[in-house]
């Protein structure tokens, strides 16, 4: 249940099986409406996946067309929704809680083309995973670890372009975490999730990955266009050192800031000098 509050508190703040009777008076807001709605308030797992296949039908339809940059579903909660400020990306990411067996991830990436051609469009899952993410790789459309991303901004490095994500995984239940990525893609148009451009203790990882108690509340946000400012993690008594699920703010601030093409971490900054 706590998944359930926690989950919709977080479409809240950044952001309906096709009907039955194929009904086509109904949008497609109304019915992903009634989807989603149903989704939450059904207890069968076998229901639920049923009623999430037909989300992914539409969502999957909805991510090809023209328009997909352009609009917005307004009124719904629990479909994360995100475009990059260069309007080349959009994600569209949801989550599927079970009773009885691992939940999933749902995530669309989109990437605008050039006039004239067709959006790309990659379509990852992937099911809850209580193991940690990990920092010294790169992930790909097909070994996903599975997040829900809820901001995106574009950096260029020696002239490639990357967009650096922010994300949450609620796939271990006594730890939440968050996350710092990079999306890129290849010469050959394969999605790529990582880059070694985080530098901590003089290591470098392609990632950053937060742990801390589940019933925690860590703020990881940009700052500004070259910052990303979170909360400091600390255990909540010494006898809990390196033991995450007992971790949470402690009331200071780290950041990463961009400089010369890499993320360095930034102890203790004072987040009121830009508010």
């Amino acid at each position: 249940m706590r998944h359930y509050l926690l989950i919709i508190v977080f479409f809240t703040f950044i952001s309906t099986e096709v009907a039955e009777s194929q009904d086509t008076r109904i949008g497609i807001p109304d019915q992903l409406e009634s989807l989603f709605d149903r989704l939450i308030n059904n207890y069968d797992d076998i229901v639920r996946i049923r009623i999430n296949d037909s989300i992914r039908l539409i969502l999957n339809d909805y991510s090809k067309s023209d328009s997909v940059f352009d609009h917005r579903f307004t009124n719904l909660r629990y479909l994360g929704q995100i475009v990059s400020p260069d309007s080349l990306i959009k994600t569209l990411s949801w989550n599927l809680v079970l009773e009885n067996q691992k939940g999933r991830y749902y995530c669309y990436f989109i990437r605008k083309q050039d006039s004239g051609k067709e959006n790309l469009i990659y379509e990852l899952s992937a099911s809850y995973d209580a193991n940690p993410v990990k920092t010294d790789t790169t992930y790909s459309s097909s070994n996903w670890y599975g997040a829900l991303y809820y901001e995106i901004k574009p950096f260029t490095t020696d002239k490639t372009l990357s967009w650096v994500l922010l994300g949450i995984d609620y796939g271990n239940p006594e730890i939440s975490r968050k996350i710092i990525d990079v999306l890129s893609f290849s010469q050959d148009g394969s999605l790529l999730l990582g880059k070694k451009w985080f530098v901590s203790d003089n290591k470098k990882s392609y990632r950053v990955v937060f742990e801390y108690a589940s019933n925690a509340m860590m703020s990881l946000r940009f700052r500004s266009d070259s910052s990303v400012v979170f909360d400091h993690l600390a255990p909540f008594s010494a006898s809990h050192k390196d033991d995450h699920q007992f971790y949470g703010p402690d009331y200071s601030f780290d950041a990463y800031d961009f400089e010369n093409g890499i993320w360095k971490l930034i102890i203790n900054v004072d987040v009121r000098n830009r508010e």
